[in-house]
């Protein structure tokens, strides 16, 4: 059992989703043994957008920064900071980037092991594994 983590958020090594978009692994299986979530943040580039897609697991999601399009629910809808969504298992969504600077969303899946299935496609990948792009 661990006795906990500390994460330094300036020094996670960004993972490329291509299309300019960063995501940082906060918390989860890769570095804390015993978490049953996985957390972090992706930046969005102005245009930039995740492709319609569902989850294993429950996602919930926080705008930080920016202004967002998002499809929750079959709504499509405008957020902005602090503005959060709930988005239950299998549930197809997107977050698109709507404004002139860059969009930051805090997300916390409830899993250890969560993928990512794209609506257009059918295709089930592993979260932030090399097809894990946008």
């Amino acid at each position: 059992m661990t006795a906990g983590v500390v994460v330094k958020y300036d020094q996670i090594t960004p993972f490329s989703r291509g299309d300019g978009v960063q995501t940082r692994l906060m918390v989860g299986k890769r570095n804390a043994d015993t978490t049953p979530f996985t957390t972090g943040t992706t930046a969005f580039p102005p245009g930039s957008a995740a492709p319609l897609h569902s989850h294993n697991c429950d996602e919930q999601v926080t705008i930080l920064e920016g202004q967002a399009e998002a499809l929750v629910g079959g709504e499509v809808m405008s957020l902005g900071p602090m503005d959060s969504t709930f988005v239950p298992a299998n549930v197809p969504h997107y977050f698109r980037n709507s404004g002139p600077g860059r969009l930051v969303i805090l997300w916390i899946y409830g899993a250890r092991d969560v993928t990512r299935t794209f609506t257009e496609t059918g295709e089930t990948v592993p979260h932030m594994s090399a097809r894990d792009q946008v």
